[in-house]
């Protein structure tokens, strides 16, 4: 398995930091996908690279994290992403955590280098955005 971790302080309330998880297209749209879909408890992103669209069906699990979710179809063999929320003296600290496993034709055609890059770019776009929501 591949992880990639990014972590972002942020001087808000806790609970505003929760809360903008709350509208979940809005922070996957974020990350800068060109299509989400929200239907329940699944979540289908896409987005299109030069020639390719990649798309991907998620689906919200629960769990103690303020966010996670699992792909249920897609490019991964497995993948699954978690978002922390920790309570500091000055704000929070909030934590993004996917771990994938490459599969499928257009998985093994990719170096898991890039899609480590891509992922830390999205997270790092989400974070920023509920920074933002939250402030």
């Amino acid at each position: 398995m591949q992880e990639v971790t990014v972590s972002r302080d942020v001087s808000a309330a806790p609970d505003a930091i929760r809360g903008a998880f709350e509208d979940v297209g809005a922070f996957m749209r974020a990350a800068g996908f060109d299509d989400v879909t929200v239907e329940g408890d699944r979540v289908t992103v896409g987005r299109t690279i030069g020639l390719a669209e990649l798309e991907l069906t998620l689906e919200l699990v629960d769990s103690d994290a303020v966010l996670r979710y699992e792909q249920v179809e897609g490019m991964f063999d497995e993948m699954w992403t978690t978002y922390q929320v920790e309570d500091g003296e000055d704000g929070v600290t909030i934590t993004a955590m996917t771990e994938f496993e490459l599969g499928g034709m257009i998985g093994s055609a990719l170096d898991a280098t890039l899609i480590k890059r891509q992922r830390t770019n999205e997270l790092e776009e989400q974070l920023a955005y509920v920074a933002e929501t939250a402030e």
